[in-house]
C-alpha cells in the first residue's frame, strides 16, 4: 500500500472532525474507511486506554481483554504524553475513563 502524504493525512482529519459532530455519519464514515477487524481493533485500543487510566495493571488487561503486553505498553506510553491525543479527550471531557 502506498504510504499517505500529508496532503492525504490532513484531508483525513478534516473529514473526521467534521464527522465527529454527527454520530450515526461519523459511525457510517468509520465503517466506511476500516475493515471490522480494524473497527474492532480500535475498540479494543479505546478499552486498554479507558483500564489503564482506572489503574488497572497491565497483567489485568491482558487477562481481561486477550491482547499482548506489548499492545498495552504502547497504550500506557501515549497516556505518557500530556499533550497526546487520549489526555486531552479525557481533559475536555470528551470521554470519561
Amino acid at each position: 500500500m502506498a504510504k499517505a502524504n500529508k496532503k492525504y493525512i490532513e484531508e483525513l482529519e478534516l473529514l473526521l472532525a467534521k464527522a465527529t459532530k454527527d454520530r450515526r455519519m461519523f459511525h457510517a464514515l468509520l465503517t466506511d474507511l476500516l475493515t471490522p477487524a480494524e473497527f474492532d481493533e480500535l475498540s479494543i485500543r479505546w478499552q486498554i486506554i479507558k483500564m489503564l487510566a482506572n489503574g488497572s495493571s497491565h497483567r489485568e488487561i491482558t487477562d481481561e481483554l486477550g491482547v499482548g503486553l506489548a499492545t498495552v505498553a504502547r497504550g500506557s506510553r501515549t497516556l505518557l504524553r500530556p499533550d497526546g491525543g487520549f489526555n486531552q479527550a479525557f481533559d475536555k471531557g470528551f470521554a470519561h475513563a
